[in-house]
């Protein structure tokens, strides 16, 4: 093909077979969008599987490119799922009882669990209580009522992200809506259903639903009883021996204000064990009490056998978006090394708010991402670029990792600068493992927000929290000029991490980010690579890294690299038609390795071809 790929299949193409089927596909004012294409596809039996933001499901011929079915539930008809993440997929699962019934299994933006046969995409007859091969995963949930809507005239309850199966239970999280103007919200719990029939197994309660179950008393005045949010937005992990299902918690309601929810909050911000037979809770370790940052877990954990002073671990490494990797025996929940709570800043001028005395602090690995604000960390290529950079933050608050956020006083304060950023050091791309080795690659971001606050309207919007975060972005932010950084590189990097020690291999910067060092005020100072080019999930190799850079190909445009395993370097790179969006994968087919990614400009999945 002319981009060198070996074969591509667009989404637009996709959708537009369906136009004509559904009239009012693009409902006025909120026409689904397929942008957020981020599934990364599941090879079986020379197929790739895989599902579109609009929650239609895809089957194409892994050596051609080829579609073989699509299923198209249509649930784009019902409404915008949640917000923050409208029209976002991640994946698809798949189970066979190795005699021949093979599904597909993926969650939809209006919150239904759909199960397909992987021939022919066609729905499970068996499946669900109408037997149609769906199921309503909103049936059970607290306050999911699947005709409410929120002010911002979005479903409540969506489910974004890959299922899991694990011993013929399929288990998925959910994406609760997280911009809120309410204290009441839907609780995400985790739910588990039988893989041949849909009945329900069981629910994890990510916010506790009674006063007598564990974790109530960390939530004072009882406001578990309105509470929600806590879910599972992103991956799952599992293992099937064991007989474990790994659940990264999020945050609760409302990310960054919590005079309605006083208390640590359990299970926010959590990793949660639960028996895969039960539903319940075999350990648990809570990285962030009281949130008050939006420093969700953002990925799966990976699961990987370490072996820690001649000691062999099954070991669970969880990254986060606060740039901490948090290691533990994933059978007994011990941490692999100690982890001490800390004191942590406790002023605020938000009122009512209390925040936590003391917060996690593992003593290994060494965080992979900066943390916290200091005049130190400003950047300073020339006296003239820290002058700007000072002056840039001279209104704003500083101040170490778990700093309260502030609400904007005039001549006082414009906020807290946060870093990591609310969107985080690692996100949904998470980490690459070697079972070899025990390194665990992640990719992360180096940057800061500043969240800002108002009253919401209860005539307008019906809100019933007297103060919420305004929108992302918004407000006075620390800007610099030229577009230059506010801080000293990198700006992303790759960093690898031996699970065996404990202690950092390597780290590169994630690019040459020439947008910043051609800068007016920068490009004569010859400046070595600063990173900056994404945190495109990875993908490891018997031999390789690799991931996606959103800059450095041809004309400095997009392009997927190779590094050295060992050192990091970039060994190899081949130019991205367009900008990569999810996180690449790797196939044998007809004896020839492909890698296969999802890219904009369609936006399509497109494979490239070892030769």
């Amino acid at each position: 093909m002319p981009d060198g790929s070996e074969w591509q299949a667009p989404l637009d193409v996709i959708v537009e077979s369906l136009v004509a089927d559904t009239q009012n596909l693009y409902r006025e004012g909120q026409s689904p969008n397929p942008s957020r294409f981020q599934a990364t596809p599941l090879m079986v039996g020379g197929v790739l599987y895989f599902n579109t933001p609009l929650s239609q499901g895809v089957a194409v011929d892994a050596a051609t490119g080829e579609t073989i079915w699509v299923y198209n539930p249509k649930t784009y008809e019902e409404g915008t799922p949640s917000m923050s993440g409208p029209w976002t997929q991640r994946g698809v699962a798949y189970w066979t009882d190795g005699e021949g019934d093979e599904r597909i299994f993926w969650g939809t933006g209006a919150g239904y669990l759909v199960c397909v046969k992987a021939a022919t995409g066609q729905p499970c007859p068996d499946f669900g209580p109408d037997q149609k091969g769906r199921i309503d995963a909103m049936e059970g949930v607290p306050r999911a009522i699947r005709e409410n809507r929120d002010y911002l005239n979005a479903f409540l309850y969506s489910i974004n992200s890959p299922p899991i199966i694990v011993r013929d239970r399929v288990i998925h999280g959910s994406h609760v809506a997280d911009v809120r103007v309410t204290k009441e919200a839907v609780p995400g719990w985790v739910r588990a259903w039988n893989v041949r029939t849909g009945e329900h197994e069981w629910d994890f309660h990510t916010v506790p639903n009674s006063a007598d179950e564990f974790g109530a008393d960390t939530w004072l005045n009882e406001s578990w009883r309105y509470s929600g949010n806590g879910n599972v937005w992103s991956m799952l992990a599992g293992d099937n021996e064991l007989g474990y299902v790994y659940l990264p918690t999020g945050t609760v309601t409302n990310d960054y204000y919590g005079a309605d929810r006083l208390g640590d909050n359990l299970f926010s911000e959590s990793i949660v064990a639960v028996d895969i037979e039960t539903g319940q809770r075999m350990w648990h370790f809570q990285a962030v009490h009281h949130g008050l940052w939006d420093w969700d877990f953002p990925t799966h954990p990976n699961l990987i056998d370490i072996t820690v002073d001649g000691r062999e671990i099954q070991a669970l490494a969880q990254v986060s978006k606060q740039g901490f990797t948090y290691v533990f025996d994933r059978v007994t929940g011990d941490p692999v090394w100690p982890i001490e709570e800390r004191p942590v800043p406790q002023y605020t001028n938000l009122p009512g708010e209390v925040p936590s005395p003391t917060q996690p602090f593992p003593t290994k690995p060494p965080p992979f991402e900066y943390q916290g604000v200091s005049i130190e960390d400003l950047i300073d290529f020339t006296p003239e670029v820290r002058a700007l950079a000072e002056e840039a933050v001279a209104d704003f608050t500083l101040g170490p990792i778990f700093t309260p956020p502030l609400r904007t006083v005039e001549e006082e304060t414009q906020g807290v600068i946060q870093r990591p950023a609310i969107d985080g050091g690692a996100n949904w791309g998470g980490a690459g493992v070697d079972p070899e080795t025990g390194i665990l690659y992640v990719p992360s971001n180096n940057r800061s927000s500043v969240l800002h606050f108002y009253s919401p309207d209860p005539e307008t919007t019906g809100a019933t929290m007297t103060i919420t975060q305004a929108a992302f972005g918004s407000g006075r932010q620390p800007a610099m000029p030229q577009g230059l950084p506010l801080f000293k590189p990198p700006y992303s990097r790759m960093t690898a991490i031996d699970l065996n020690a404990g202690e950092h291999t390597w780290m590169q910067p994630n690019g040459d980010g020439n947008r910043i060092r051609n800068s007016p005020m920068l490009r004569d100072l010859n400046l070595p690579p600063v990173g900056g080019d994404g945190r495109g999930g990875p993908l490891v190799t018997k031999t390789l890294l690799i991931s996606v850079l959103t800059a450095g190909g041809t004309n400095d445009g997009p392009r997927l690299v190779a590094r050295n395993k060992a050192t990091g370097e970039i060994v190899a790179s081949v130019d991205l038609p367009t900008g990569a969006i999810g996180t690449p994968m790797t196939y044998m087919v007809e004896e020839r390795q492909h890698i296969a990614l999802t890219i904009g400009g369609g936006p399509r999945l497109v494979a490239f071809a070892l030769p």
